[in-house]
């Protein structure tokens, strides 16, 4: 009997699908009998936090809010600076409190770092513990998720008696800081040095665009005393004696860095190794003499710049 309920079942459950099946068949097609979905997901949205808003703004917008506040208080900033008392510094921010702030900070980081460039290094030291102070006082408020006007009074009976940790905290901190602003400053130095050496290099470059001291450098010890010497007589002899490939390429760099100012009448190869004392138009050559005058290459002083075959500039 139960075997035969489990026929009956089985056949009624084909007799439906059967059914099912043909009524597929004869549904007439559309967009949406046709098309099946192939991959699916589903994309949430993520609302921005507030720090993340405020990480999304431009540094120019950053660099002008934080020019404005100190151009307004740069006088007060630096007066709560070089306070010494606790004290002191709690009842000023109390008369001031808008100067708990970052752009506060960050123009106390600023100063400790010219401070520290001047080699002004006992008053960087003082007032770096005015900017550890005003930083803590934000950490404070972070912790506590309040406006940190109202840490002012909290952060300074804190730190009038503090417990041990947290004075070694804000040692450790302050020393790191130190060392920090130490490090940048001289950081700062050799920018300057390499901006100062670039802005110099720039102005002795000849017109090939080459570096004279760089050139003189490379050159070949002989030609180097010659150019030290302002020796003509030598400098061509020495030339002669060089591979001639060699030579042009050393007088070539010499024009390219103006240490050797060939005349426009001369040619190529007379100005890479000029073989007499005087040019195609039968004037002797000269040097550049550091007194401004023009020497020729036996002394006599006078000689125009019109007469100069070729000058060596230093």
């Amino acid at each position: 009997e139960e075997w035969k309920k489990a026929q009956d079942a089985d056949k009624e459950f084909n007799e439906h699908k059967n059914e099912y099946d043909k009524r597929e068949r004869l549904r007439p097609w559309n967009v949406d009998t046709i098309c099946k979905e192939k991959d699916s997901k589903t994309i949430i949205n993520k609302a921005t936090t507030k720090d993340e808003e405020n990480a999304a703004n431009s540094n120019e917008d950053a660099i002008d809010r934080m020019r404005s506040f100190v151009n307004k208080n740069e006088k007060i900033i630096r007066k709560f600076g070089l306070f010494r008392r606790a004290e002191d510094s709690q009842k000023f921010l109390v008369e001031h409190p808008h100067l708990v702030c970052e752009e506060t900070a960050n123009h106390l980081v600023l100063w400790c770092i010219d401070l520290a460039v001047e080699e002004k290094m006992s008053l960087m030291e003082h007032v770096s513990h005015q900017c550890i102070v005003m930083q803590f006082m934000l950490e404070l408020a972070k912790s506590l998720k309040v406006d940190p006007r109202a840490c002012i009074r909290p952060f300074f009976q804190k730190f009038r008696s503090p417990e041990p940790e947290y004075q070694k905290a804000f040692n450790d901190e302050l020393n790191a800081f130190r060392e920090r602003i130490k490090g940048r400053a001289e950081a700062r130095i050799q920018e300057a040095i390499e901006q100062h050496e670039a802005e110099e290099r720039k102005k002795r470059l000849g017109p090939g665009g080459l570096d004279p001291v760089e050139v003189f450098q490379e050159l070949p010890p002989e030609m180097q005393e010659c150019f030290e010497q302002k020796d003509l007589e030598k400098l061509k002899e020495v030339i002669t004696k060089l591979d001639p490939a060699k030579a042009e390429e050393c007088m070539q760099k010499c024009i390219d860095s103006g240490m050797w100012i060939p005349d426009a009448n001369m040619t190529a190869g007379a100005a890479s190794a000029p073989e007499t004392d005087k040019d195609a138009n039968g004037d002797e050559e000269k040097f550049d003499d550091p007194d401004g005058e023009k020497t020729t290459a036996n002394g006599d002083k006078g000689a125009t710049e019109a007469e100069s075959a070729a000058t060596v500039a230093q």
